[in-house]
């Protein structure tokens, strides 16, 4: 099952790879994809895995996140 979310804040390629970080450090992620210029996340997980942990994962780094 994938996710697909949108984060605002990101400014350069490092904040990208924490918010990529973040993401696939949330038990029962696989794998995430982040792009700087639009903003937009894509996340595999587990279809059980609460949303809402992405979201907490992507603010606990600094950034605002909503399901897209």
């Amino acid at each position: 099952m994938t996710t697909a979310l949108h984060v605002e804040g990101m400014t350069c390629d490092h904040c990208r790879r924490a918010v990529k970080e973040a993401l696939e450090s949330v038990p029962g992620v696989s794998h995430a994809e982040v792009d700087l210029a639009s903003g937009a996340a894509t996340v595999a997980h587990e279809p059980d895995l609460d949303r809402q942990a992405l979201l907490a994962a992507v603010e606990e780094e600094g950034y605002s996140a909503k399901v897209a």
